[in-house]
């Protein structure tokens, strides 16, 4: 219904000068999405309220609505082309009057949990990039079209809206650091099954795609696939997501994929999660899940690191700590890093290690193919673990979709099934297998993944007896040659 339209928006902004990569095509796209997507939202509020014959206080003051300055309408509903604003005329309002009006939002709210709150902050963190009034027009009235009044219609625009944010991650640049592949994100949930009323964090949000899923899971019953009384879908609304983001960007698509998914004001921070000492957070601040793909191979500065009992500037490790922290005794977590966490041997490495295996049941490695991530130059494991009880034995899987992964072929649900059935039992096969804790080199707390149900390869030969092989059949040739020379 609405692919073609956000095609359309696409090759407008691919023909602005200020917009140069898909990233500027999704934050472009954004703030529009926003603002059209609020203005439908009072519309039906204001329409409930008046069949209650209530008065309807709007957020946005009237000559700031979507439908006011880039969507008005005649009487009869049509397009007025009198009315709306174009050019330079469009490009002075947008960025003189309609941005700073929609960001003093930020100090006009009651708090950060509120719809005003997130508008400002929005607003404080993304710019009008379009650079033509001409183009910002074109782009407006096609995002006009997309309509957010029925649940097919935002089950529509998630998915596109979805799309759009994995072109970000094929794109190179920094785009990667947004896609998580849902298919793998879906199995990290089926694993941990969280259910209505326990609390779910992400502390390095990016696109939010772990709550979405998380979301898409409960409100369709859960494991149990039960149906959601009243009061279950105002805690899955309210109280049930929590989240952190530190880039503006990420920030910004992570509330507008939350919204298409069905959260009407997401429960997003924009802030440095890092910054905030480890001994700062007490159990009013703790989750009982967490589901993140925190950023690995950046560095942080020595005054964040002071933060963590644990010093480095690994940024994953980083993470590891904290997530660790905010999770209640009892809390579960699922969490991507890369692979060499389990065998690194720097002080920082193996002091973590030590401390997930003792203060943390880490029962299942699941071990991530090549490619998982596009645009990754690194291996993966997903790391589940419960908080509150010491490891004593971890099964590991080994993931082998028989195929190389790629652009073109990227891992899908299909691949992850075998591994969902087996983790329940924990049960030995081809691909996996456990390991004691007791078996574990206790100086180095090394969890290298060692598959022992699979055939060993044959060991490599030396070099010099390779060469002797050679010299070795050079000299058999030559004399199987000399006779062949005899016989003619």
């Amino acid at each position: 219904m609405f692919e073609q339209t956000f095609k359309n928006i696409d090759d407008i902004f691919h023909k602005d000068s200020g917009c140069s990569s898909e990233l500027d095509y999704t934050e472009q796209s954004s703030w529009m999405l926003f603002l059209k997507y609020l203005d439908d939202l009072e519309f039906t509020k204001s329409q409930e309220a008046e069949l209650m014959a209530e008065d309807y206080q709007y957020i946005i003051d009237e000559e700031y609505r979507w439908s006011s300055w880039a969507a008005p309408k005649t009487a009869k509903g049509e397009f007025d082309h009198d009315k709306a604003l174009t050019g330079s005329d469009l490009m002075d309002f947008v960025d003189g009057e309609l941005f700073p009006y929609l960001k003093g939002f930020k100090l006009r709210a009651n708090g950060p949990d509120t719809i005003e709150y997130k508008i400002g902050e929005i607003f404080s963190e993304i710019k009008n990039k379009i650079q033509s009034g001409y183009s910002l027009r074109d782009a407006l009235e096609k995002v006009d079209e997309l309509r957010f009044r029925s649940q097919e219609e935002k089950h529509e625009l998630s998915h596109l809206y979805e799309v759009k944010i994995k072109n970000m991650g094929n794109a190179g640049r920094n785009g990667g650091e947004y896609y998580t592949p849902r298919p793998l994100i879906r199995a990290m949930i089926d694993v941990l099954q969280p259910h209505i009323g326990e609390t779910i964090y992400d502390g390095a949000a990016g696109s939010a795609g772990f709550l979405c899923e998380a979301y898409d899971y409960l409100r369709q019953g859960g494991a149990s696939r039960k149906q959601l009384s009243t009061s279950d879908l105002k805690t899955l609304q309210e109280h049930t997501f929590y989240a952190k983001e530190k880039k503006s960007l990420a920030y910004v698509i992570a509330i507008m994929n939350m919204i298409l998914h069905g959260i009407e004001a997401p429960n997003v921070i924009h802030t440095n999660t890092l910054a905030e000492n480890l001994q700062d957070i007490t159990p009013s601040n703790q989750h009982d899940i967490v589901l993140a793909n925190p950023p690995f191979g950046g560095k942080e500065r020595k005054e964040v690191q002071q933060n963590f009992p644990i010093k480095t500037g690994e940024t994953a490790f980083l993470f590891l700590q904290h997530f660790i922290k905010m999770l209640k005794p009892g809390g579960r977590a699922a969490i991507v890093i890369k692979n060499t966490f389990l065998s690194n041997t720097d002080n920082a490495a193996i002091a973590l290690r030590k401390e997930l295996l003792e203060n943390c049941n880490l029962h299942t490695v699941l071990d991530c193919p090549a490619k998982t991530f596009l645009g990754a130059g690194v291996k993966t494991v997903v790391l589940f673990f419960t908080k509150g009880e010491p490891t004593q034995k971890t099964w590991f899987y080994q993931l082998d979709p028989g195929r190389s992964l790629g652009k073109t072929n990227p891992l899908n649900d299909n691949d992850l099934k075998e591994f969902i059935e087996l983790q329940k039992g924990f049960e030995d096969s081809a691909k996996s297998w456990s390991l004691a804790i007791t078996d574990i080199d206790e100086t180095t707390w090394d969890l290298s993944v060692k598959n022992p149900n699979q055939a060993e390869e044959a060991p490599l030969r030396e070099p010099k007896d390779i060469i002797e092989e050679i010299i070795a059949l050079d000299k058999e040739s030559e004399a199987i040659l000399g006779k062949i020379q005899e016989l003619l």
